[in-house]
């Protein structure tokens, strides 16, 4: 009989769960019902006794499926590409002649993968991707092709400011708008510390983003922190004249930060 509607003679049989159906209805019942996706779990155990001629084939062939899939990651030609390229070096370097120390992740990385920071050779420009977090909103974006010259006060001005910022944004970040402009903070964190002793920059909004990048590591581009000072506990902020020394960060920019090692552990 059929274990859903217990009305009709089975007719299928579910090889992820091993429950019996009578109709496409009451598989897509079972489904819901139990969360089950229908897709047989290849490597289920399977006790000695209950072992056949079946489930050897099926293990074979399951061999045979990461075979391939190990075989076509070999083949795989972006998997073996240096993790450097000469546009990479170029903006590196561009960086470094703005008092900027870029860093970029290896090849695969999410951050990697999604920057979109570009050099204008003619305008002799940085057009950062920029990611805006705002943690008392939960809320992130993202933005692209942010001139350097721009004031940091005109970046947040769509997303912040009362009359300005569009609809929809304002309501999300009701608790910002609503705040004076003197209870709010833009941090950025500071790269190339020990995982235990995190601090962040504080940042001048009536400066460009040029200005408030330099003599800051960047990893692949800036993510801008917007908080409430009342709100942000025990982050600690060193201001423009308090920063530490950046001595330590003449050295090759193609070695990877703590922040770096960690994702690549993480990944591994």
């Amino acid at each position: 009989r059929c274990e859903t509607c217990s009305g009709e003679e089975a007719k299928y049989k579910c090889p992820r769960c091993m429950k019996y159906s009578c109709s496409l209805v009451c598989v897509k019942k079972h489904k819901t019902a139990l969360s089950c996706n229908g897709i047989r779990d290849k490597a289920a155990f399977v006790s000695i006794n209950e072992f056949s001629e079946l489930n050897l084939l099926s293990d074979y062939c399951f061999l045979e499926d990461v075979g391939r899939m190990a075989d076509g990651a070999v083949r795989d030609i972006s998997l073996h590409r240096p993790t450097t390229n000469k546009s990479i070096n170029y903006l590196r370097n561009r960086a470094r002649k703005h008092n900027i120390y870029l860093k970029t992740l290896p090849i695969g990385f999410t951050k990697r993968r999604e920057n979109t920071t570009t050099f204008n050779k003619k305008e002799q420009r940085f057009y950062w991707h920029l990611k805006l977090i705002f943690p008392q909103s939960h809320a992130e974006y993202i933005v692209k092709r942010v001139s350097d010259d721009k004031i940091l006060g005109e970046i947040l001005k769509p997303y912040i400011d009362p009359e300005e910022s569009d609809p929809v944004v304002r309501q999300k970040l009701k608790i910002y708008t609503m705040s004076p402009p003197s209870d709010i903070q833009i941090l950025m964190k500071i790269e190339n510390r020990q995982h235990n002793s995190v601090s962040y920059d504080e940042l001048d909004t009536s400066k460009s983003l040029r200005d408030n990048l330099k003599d800051k590591v960047v990893i692949e581009y800036p993510t801008l922190l917007v908080v409430l000072k009342k709100f942000k506990n025990d982050m600690v902020a060193l201001s423009q004249d308090a920063n530490e020394s950046t001595e330590d960060l003449d050295s090759d920019s193609s070695s990877l930060s703590s922040e770096e090692e960690g994702e690549i552990r993480d990944s591994s």
